[in-house]
């Protein structure tokens, strides 16, 4: 057992108590680097428990900043490294609001010519919603990187740190430049919008299992074998520079023996979007689809998506007559990006339907 005075212990040892916060913010820069900006939002990589073997029942976000960039001294040889706490919580938290907040944040200081690339500490559990939002969202080709952990800081063979290395790694790398929005978890290197969370535990839970990954980083360097075709980041036509607030967009799961109800309850509450988790290539039951059809009617855009976990939900006549909207490709959650996106664009279906099309 470990006290919460010695969570730093494994991954983070004492190198976060040998260099202080006023070091990060005071260490010389090498001109020869780039200067990468590390953002925190908390999570699993910055969490911590009282044992060194509890890997579920840690704390997230107990470790601020300036302690996970202090625990890996390797970076300063990569880049110029600084941070910054945008939020401080579990990935389940990351509400519209800390989207805005990032995504604001994100542009501010890749417009600068002092910042050459972005890492984002975030928890794994909503982690591809952030990434798809960000690449979507960021008015820049330079390098965004999203990175977390399976195991709290705390843990035996915690992954945090190399994970943060490597995001840093590649967000210096000049290939990484114009490949939108970037995941790095276990070596392997995912496009936001392909890649996805596949296992509750597991090092290795984050696969592109249609797609494939965009490259890998192994033996110190990073390797790219592939780049994101649809529209991403400085060819997006979203801005949330005047953003405020995103529409309220809900998911509402199919089953056997559903009913029509949730819908009502979802327009009842103030949905402006409905992603439906369809089941095989988002198929509805009679009652369901009547639901669906009753939310459009009343003004709610409602797209199709799927609960399989992959493959592309096809567009039909039908979703035309009915003024449905198809996936594509896009599971459920980050479906629901989109769509939240799109409404701030448009109201029309088919307008929409373009959008998932292309992104």
């Amino acid at each position: 057992m470990v006290t919460s005075a010695s969570v730093t212990s494994n991954a983070y040892s004492s190198a976060s108590t040998a260099v202080s916060a006023a070091t990060t913010a005071t260490a010389p820069v090498n001109q020869d680097l780039p200067n990468i900006k590390i953002l925190a939002t908390g999570g699993t990589i910055a969490g911590s428990s009282t044992s060194n073997t509890d890997v579920t029942g840690y704390t997230a976000g107990a470790l601020g900043i300036d302690t996970l960039i202090n625990a890996v001294p390797e970076m300063k040889e990569v880049a110029n490294v600084s941070g910054e706490q945008i939020a401080n919580v579990g990935s389940p938290d990351v509400d519209n609001a800390v989207l805005l907040k990032l995504g604001k944040r994100i542009n501010e200081l890749l417009a600068s010519d002092d910042v050459d690339g972005v890492v984002v500490t975030h928890g794994t559990d909503t982690l591809e919603e952030t990434a798809y939002f960000l690449d979507l969202v960021v008015k820049s080709n330079k390098p965004v990187v999203i990175v977390g952990a399976m195991r709290p800081a705390t843990a035996i063979s915690a992954d945090g740190s190399f994970n943060l290395y490597n995001a840093v790694k590649i967000a210096s790398t000049p290939e990484a430049t114009g490949k939108g929005v970037m995941i790095e978890l276990n070596d392997r290197i995912g496009a936001a919008r392909y890649i996805t969370k596949t296992n509750t535990t597991g090092t290795d839970t984050f696969k592109s299992t249609e797609q494939g990954y965009l490259g890998v980083v192994s033996g110190g360097k990073v390797y790219f074998y592939n780049e994101p075709t649809r529209k991403h980041t400085a060819d997006s036509v979203f801005n949330i520079t005047d953003l405020t607030e995103l529409p309220q967009v809900d998911i509402l799961y199919e089953y056997q023996n559903n009913g029509s109800y949730l819908y009502d309850a979802a327009v009842a509450a103030g949905a402006k979007g409905i992603v439906v988790a369809g089941s095989g290539n988002g198929s509805l039951s009679k009652l369901s689809k009547a639901g669906a059809i009753k939310a459009v009617k009343a003004g709610v855009a409602v797209v199709r998506s799927t609960r399989t976990g992959s493959g592309v939900v096809t567009h039909s006549d039908e979703d035309d007559q009915n003024g449905m909207i198809s996936s594509d490709s896009l599971n459920p959650q980050k479906a629901r990006i989109l769509l939240m996106l799109a409404l701030t664009q448009t109201k029309d279906a088919k307008q929409i339907q373009t959008f998932f099309d292309e992104y």
